[in-house]
């Protein structure tokens, strides 16, 4: 709710902007088509401005890659409009309550779990989650935990509530958790805080589990704790038998534009599987990555 109410008072607030600076012009006697055939690029312009800006830091603080790992001239651009096209999702997350519906009860026996990251919520995932159901995977949930930019471990009771309630909707004893970016970091500390028996396996996806560089571009209690060498990452970095005992993948690029440096994802216990040339947002909507997170839920539910 915080996250769709924020995204439709910024794109309201801007969007009466543009039509107060239009009407203003055109009673001065500018021409209205101008205005109109303006809107679309100024709106486009806003998440290109964002992407040129984190992927410019996502090279300055960067681990190099391989060298065999270089892109070409085409697989940059389609690198970047890739995560360029990612950013245009605040629709998605302002109609969330209707797009990111729980499915109805109904018997399960391994239903999934998805947690969005940072300044999300489940709107992000429409997707992710219906290419997971396209391959007969679920049911699918996608929750929005919050308000935005708490600390970390106070997300677990929430995360526990959610797991509670798909249980009861479909009579599973235990879920199966993909989260992105800092979703991974949450679902850790809920498995810290609540143990592993109601998690068959996690799979993470760009989660910076060294933390980030980029998060010492904001303020807020989630960003202070995702900052390297921050407390919470300090006792994160001994995973608790409750994390061990729950079989757990990491995901990352090596091309990530908002974990940096991007070997933040190596995950210390599990598996990990490291990709290239995706960027950060780019990876939930990654069709390749689509694919591997489908793998991994169907090895838990075998």
């Amino acid at each position: 709710m915080w996250v769709a109410v924020n995204f439709a008072i910024v794109v309201l607030v801007a969007v009466g902007a543009y039509a107060w600076l239009a009407l203003n012009a055109i009673a001065d006697g500018g021409e209205a088509w101008r205005w109109v055939v303006a809107f679309p690029f100024v709106y486009a312009a806003v998440p290109l401005f964002f992407t040129c800006v984190w992927m410019f830091f996502g090279w300055l603080w960067r681990e190099p890659a391989p060298p065999e790992l270089r892109m070409t001239l085409a697989e940059r651009v389609r690198f970047f409009f890739a995560e360029y096209a990612s950013l245009f999702a605040a629709p998605k997350m302002i109609a969330y309550a209707l797009i990111a519906r729980d499915p109805l009860p109904a018997p399960a026996r391994c239903p999934v779990l998805l947690l969005h990251g940072i300044g999300c919520n489940g709107g992000v995932w429409t997707g992710m989650r219906a290419f997971l159901e396209r391959e007969g995977i679920g049911p699918v949930y996608a929750m929005s935990y919050g308000p935005p930019f708490i600390a970390i471990p106070t997300t677990a009771p929430q995360i526990a509530a959610k797991i509670a309630q798909i249980e009861r909707d479909t009579g599973a004893s235990r879920v199966v958790i993909v989260a992105h970016s800092m979703g991974g970091l949450v679902a850790r500390s809920y498995l810290r805080a609540h143990g592993p028996s109601h998690v068959k396996r996690l799979v993470t996806i760009g989660t910076p589990y060294a933390g980030s560089m980029h998060a010492g571009l904001m303020s807020g209690a989630s960003l202070v704790d995702m900052r390297p060498g921050s407390p919470y990452l300090a006792a994160l970095a001994q995973p608790t038998d409750s994390e061990r005992a729950v079989p757990t993948v990491s995901i990352w690029s090596w091309h990530d534009t908002m974990v940096t440096p991007q070997g933040s994802s190596r995950l210390p216990y599990g598996e990990n599987v490291v990709l290239a040339k995706v960027a950060h947002n780019a990876l939930i909507s990654d069709r390749g990555v689509q694919r591997l997170v489908a793998e991994e839920i169907r090895k838990a539910c075998a």
